[in-house]
């Protein structure tokens, strides 16, 4: 699965100006203020979600400048909820320099698609 190691393409950095912590026993809106640098959690952890929701059958989109990575998402295949049938959107990233040009959008928009297929409502 080569081209999941692709996503390395992508500028996951975004700053982080408040969030949510448990402070004295209760959660608190903190401020944060820092440039986080690469993926939430790692590389490694996103890259290897991606390759299990593959694996397990699920969807992987990708958004392209030329030869380059932009932006994925990836869709989990497996259907939960009770009254509601639905499916995980498991990732969904854009990099740095292209993102508030609809480029996350539109993977939201065809990940609808490929939840549906799915049998998601």
């Amino acid at each position: 699965m080569p081209e999941a190691e692709r996503i390395r393409e992508i500028d996951a950095s975004q700053y982080i100006g408040r969030a949510w912590r448990m402070v004295g026993g209760a959660r608190r809106l903190v401020v944060i203020g820092c440039q986080d640098p690469d993926f939430p959690d790692g590389y490694e952890n996103h890259l290897a979600a991606l390759k299990r929701t593959i694996e397990n059958g699920g969807s992987a989109l990708g958004a392209f400048d030329g030869d380059r990575l932009v932006g994925f998402c990836s869709v989990h295949p497996d259907v939960f909820g009770i009254k509601n049938r639905y499916v995980l959107l498991d990732q969904i990233f854009v990099s740095l320099t292209s993102r508030s040009k609809g480029i996350g959008k539109q993977l939201f928009m065809r990940s609808i698609a490929e939840a549906k297929k799915y049998g998601a409502e």
